[in-house]
């Protein structure tokens, strides 16, 4: 149990370092950039992103899930192990491919795209660089270090660079230029600690590699439908509206992604331990530890909205702020639904469930979409209502389940603690 903790500790710390270095970084260089570059350029910079979002999720596929669940069960066989590495490593080869294909197809259709060929292109090449990366094999063995020093390597090689390279519209291909640059370094130090740790990769064929996306599309479907709480929200008011809304949506989701990263570890954090034990009592401390900091994050959040857009953006972002306020319900929320998601349900083998209150709440959200668009109520301000709404639903549909398979939890008969 001593063990059990320590580990829970460490993973989580250093995943927690991560996400500080996720949410710092991207605030570096956004004042920055939203100084140097012009509003209509940073909208076509945030644009990207959002599109790149759904190409690093057809690489992923839920292997960062799928593929550390097959590392813990390989336990210590080596054998096993290559195995697992090669056959993912060859599946997301096989789903780069295929999304690059994708990315082809949208730059034909959609303008902002087409007219910003290139710097899309070259924004791609950073996401088909963490096929190499092998984060699901370190989650796996619990060595959360090297996927830390990693990203840390990788996003302060391209944040520093930024400074040197980024003065004006014109320098916007260094900004996905730097971050290969950070991938590349990022890959060889990942290579190096396989190496260390005898791994080598073995795929055992296409097949199996089909097989293994077979497997992981559970996850996918998962992590697909989430995004489209998010990134299908940019892909939208990119065709609706113009550059400078774009901006604005895009300055306030950046904000709220950067909190949101702080959750994550948590969750990445307990993950291999709550498939070991399956101990609800670790769901429980953790509730118990957290609520009173995030229900004050977010009413901080509230007050100080124009002032944090004013920093962070400058002047021509602060008409951005009620946008900002109406996305605090998302902060809440998420928080939860992510914690009784994967670390709960997806630990006592409810991925099904899972993935359905993901993709229902999805549907619910994109739905809810074309509905403002009908009846010409498509605005910012409508989104985001209907952003903290959809996310509201995703944590009660899930603390649902829960209540329903409660019993095969540890300490299921704990009844004293809130959303317990």
């Amino acid at each position: 149990m001593k063990n059990s903790k320590h580990a829970i500790v460490k993973n989580t710390s250093m995943l927690y370092i991560m996400s500080i270095a996720k949410m710092i970084f991207p605030l570096i260089t956004l004042p920055y950039l939203t100084r140097v570059l012009t509003v209509p350029c940073y909208g076509v910079v945030t644009y990207v992103k959002a599109i790149m979002q759904y190409m690093q999720l057809i690489v992923d596929f839920g292997f960062i899930l799928s593929g550390t669940k097959d590392i813990v069960m390989a336990g210590q066989d080596q054998d096993k192990l290559n195995h697992e590495v090669g056959n993912v490593f060859m599946a997301r080869i096989l789903l780069g491919s295929f999304a690059f294909g994708c990315l082809c197809i949208l730059i034909h259709f959609i303008k902002i795209l087409n007219e910003n060929a290139l710097f899309t292109i070259l924004s791609f090449v950073v996401v088909f660089l963490t096929c190499f990366l092998m984060d699901f094999y370190f989650r796996g063995i619990e060595k959360m270090e090297i996927i830390t020093i990693r990203f840390v390597v990788m996003r302060g090689i391209s944040t520093i660079l930024t400074f040197f390279f980024v003065k004006s519209d014109k320098d916007i291909f260094w900004i996905p230029i730097l971050d290969i640059i950070g991938s590349i370094a990022a890959v060889v130090l990942v290579w190096i600690e396989l190496w260390k740790n005898n791994v080598r990769i073995r795929p055992q064929g296409i097949s199996i590699a089909f097989a293994k996306i077979k497997e992981s599309a559970v996850y996918f479907f998962s992590d697909m439908a989430t995004t489209a709480f998010n990134a299908f929200n940019t892909v939208l008011v990119g065709i609706y509206f113009n550059t400078v809304e774009v901006a604005y949506w895009g300055v306030c989701m950046q904000i709220i992604g950067a909190i949101q990263s702080l959750y994550s570890p948590i969750a990445d954090g307990i993950y291999p331990q709550m498939v070991r034990n399956k101990d609800i009592g670790i769901i429980k401390r953790i509730i118990k530890i957290f609520l009173p900091l995030i229900a004050a994050g977010c009413i901080f959040t509230f007050f100080v909205a124009k002032y944090a857009l004013f920093i962070i953006g400058g002047s021509q972002y602060v008409d951005a702020a009620p946008i900002l306020k109406l996305l605090i319900p998302v902060l809440f929320f998420s928080f939860f639904s992510i914690l009784y998601g994967w670390p709960t349900l997806g630990a006592i083998g409810k991925e099904k469930e899972t993935t359905m209150t993901t993709v229902v709440t999805a549907c619910i959200q994109v739905l809810g979409l074309f509905l403002l668009i009908a009846v010409g109520k498509f605005n910012l301000i409508t989104i985001a209502i209907l952003r903290g709404i959809t996310e509201s639903i995703l944590f009660f549909s899930r603390y649902l389940f829960y209540r329903k398979f409660k019993k095969q939890f540890k300490n299921a008969d704990y009844n004293g603690q809130m959303f317990l």
